[in-house]
């Protein structure tokens, strides 16, 4: 009897030790280091692999290391990879910077109408921006071309999208928004007295703005560059739709090339993977590096200063005018292309001729393809799991990097980080070269897809995240520990309904670019498991371009929809980003 009494007081007491904390941070931690480390290391593994076949087994060699740093041609995918990844965010810099000062420093009519109007640029996908520039730019079909050529008198056509600067162009004017919101936010944040002291002594405004402005924002202009730099190298569509036709090859589309040859070069696209990960690790590490000694352009001033604007006279009205050509540019001539072609029976210039040509018969493809039905369900439910569990696991990955005093916690948030060094075809090549070596049964269905985009999307959502963690004190938590809550209870009545700005901004965003993507998702999709960036991708492969536009059009309705959501989500739950 005494031997029961005293096991059965050492049981509870057993229990009582264990907390159901330590088992969801051991949780957490085994499914980052899998979503983040063991793809990558693999695909380093591979890059020193020969090719399979059915008649010979892989075996070790240097081989594609001595390809991707001798081969003539992989010096000339080096520097059109360069060249493309410098001209595109230059150009992309140059605009969004003149945008952002014509915002926020004159008197530039309707320029908060522009700034509300800048954030949809971004919401059309890269692919079908690239696709409406063609119909535009292109040398044998290009609307522009045909204008200028018929208004001219021209013999040869004077846009020709496919080539270096037609490459450029795109990618560069497509992200531009991302420039003016970031320099925007620099702006607006610096302290005018320096410019307003400059004016006041007779300095004129060019002069002000290159002696002191742009120089008190240097580090934001560094990190722009750079943060423009590193998705310009990592960019997909632009380069296999405009530079593979021209034989144009950067590295994107190289890796591309190299997984769909017969037999798979699959180990000298993970070579190139590499150096393309080196560029843009590099590329994100020099922006830290940046960031960190942002201190030394600081400013001091009063609370609540209010930046004057410089009175451009009527040169206003031409900065005005700068916005909506940019605005036309960048929105309505290339949806209204796509939707002029969406109602052609195939693809024609607008003409009187043309018009009578008027069908839905596009749109009646589209609604009526099982294909495409079912794609755009794969994206919806995708896109709603991927944005779920990202913000989940994010949510426990910061808490633990904020809340907690757990040695090495530091390394966590590094591994969570990772993939966002990671090209998005790196991604798919590294989680593509792991499950085939290891077959579990996912290859080829939405479930390889799914985790290639928890893993790619991890990173924003931890920024999310973080953000909102610091804002909620310990005191909280230690009040209900101290009531006797579990901690799985503390999380989920405490630390999630405090999250949940941020947890629903995060979740939105993850969502709408979840949908978007293309660059992961083009080499780890199977027939029968398309998503909607898959679909659009094939139709332009197919020749199908009054379907692909039709297809174009109600997606970017769907996108805007979403984001019409996410603006009434934001005002009702308070989230400021989104």
């Amino acid at each position: 009897m005494e031997i029961s009494i005293a096991s059965a007081a050492e049981g509870p007491s057993r229990w009582a030790r264990f907390d159901a904390k330590w088992l969801v941070i051991g949780m957490c931690l085994l499914v980052v280091a899998i979503l983040a480390l063991v793809p990558f290391s693999f695909m380093i593994w591979q890059s020193f692999l020969t090719p399979e076949t059915s008649s010979t087994p892989s075996t070790f060699t240097l081989n594609n290391y001595v390809t991707a740093y001798t081969n003539p041609e992989t010096v000339a995918i080096f520097w059109n990879s360069v060249k493309f990844a410098l001209g595109g965010s230059t150009l992309a810099f140059v605009i969004g910077t003149a945008l952002a000062w014509m915002n926020e420093r004159t008197n530039t009519p309707m320029r908060r109408l522009f700034f509300a109007l800048s954030i949809v640029p971004l919401i059309i996908p890269s692919i079908l921006f690239t696709i409406s520039w063609i119909m535009l730019a292109s040398p044998k079909i290009g609307l522009l071309n045909m204008v200028a050529q018929s208004l001219f008198g021209l013999d040869q056509p004077p846009f020709n999208i496919y080539s270096m600067w037609g490459m450029i162009w795109v990618d560069g004017l497509h992200y531009s928004p991302m420039a003016f919101l970031l320099m925007s936010s620099a702006f607006r944040a610096m302290d005018p007295s320096l410019e307003e002291s400059a004016v006041m002594s007779g300095s004129s405004v060019l002069n002000t703005l290159y002696r002191i402005t742009l120089k008190l924002v240097f580090p934001a202009i560094l990190a722009t560059v750079l943060t423009l730099f590193v998705r310009a190298i990592e960019s997909f569509e632009v380069p296999a739709l405009l530079g593979l036709p021209a034989g144009i090859q950067v590295f994107t589309s190289a890796i591309y090339q190299a997984i769909h040859q017969y037999p798979s070069q699959i180990g000298l696209a993970a070579a190139y993977s590499v150096i393309l990960l080196v560029l843009t690790t590099g590329g994100i590490y020099v922006q830290a590096r940046i960031s960190a000694s942002g201190n030394k352009y600081a400013t001091m001033t009063g609370k609540g200063f209010r930046p004057r604007t410089i009175d451009l006279g009527r040169w206003r009205y031409f900065t005005m005018g700068i916005f909506i050509v940019y605005f036309l540019l960048i929105v309505v001539l290339p949806f209204l292309v796509l939707l002029w072609s969406s109602l052609q029976k195939f693809y024609a210039p607008p003409s009187m001729a043309a018009l009578q040509n008027v069908t839905l018969d596009g749109y009646r493809y589209i609604l009526g393809s099982d294909t495409i039905r079912k794609a755009a369900l794969n994206s919806l439910w995708m896109s709603i799991a991927t944005a779920t569990i990202v913000m989940l696991l994010a949510s426990v990955v910061c808490w633990i990097v904020v809340k907690t005093k757990i040695p090495g916690r530091w390394l966590l948030d590094n591994i969570a980080s990772l993939p966002m060094v990671f090209p998005g075809l790196v991604l798919g090549v590294s989680i593509m070269i792991f499950y085939l070596t290891f077959d579990i049964g996912i290859y080829g269905t939405f479930w390889i897809i799914l985790l290639a985009y928890i893993t790619r999307f991890l990173p924003y959502g931890l920024r999310y995240s973080t953000t909102s963690m610091i804002q909620i004190h310990k005191d909280l938590e230690e009040s209900a520990g101290m009531s006797g809550a579990s901690w799985f209870t503390v999380f989920r009545r405490i630390i999630l309904p405090l999250l949940k700005p941020g947890l629903i901004a995060g979740w939105i965003y993850v969502m709408i670019v979840s949908i978007r993507e293309l660059s992961t998702s083009i080499l780890l999709y199977s027939p029968g498991n398309e998503v909607i960036s898959i679909v659009i991708w094939e139709l332009w492969e197919n020749g199908q371009y009054v379907e692909l536009s039709a297809l174009s059009v109600l997606f970017i309705f769907m996108l805007l929809i979403l984001v019409g959501i996410a603006q009434a989500a934001g005002k009702r739950f308070g989230v400021k980003e989104a």
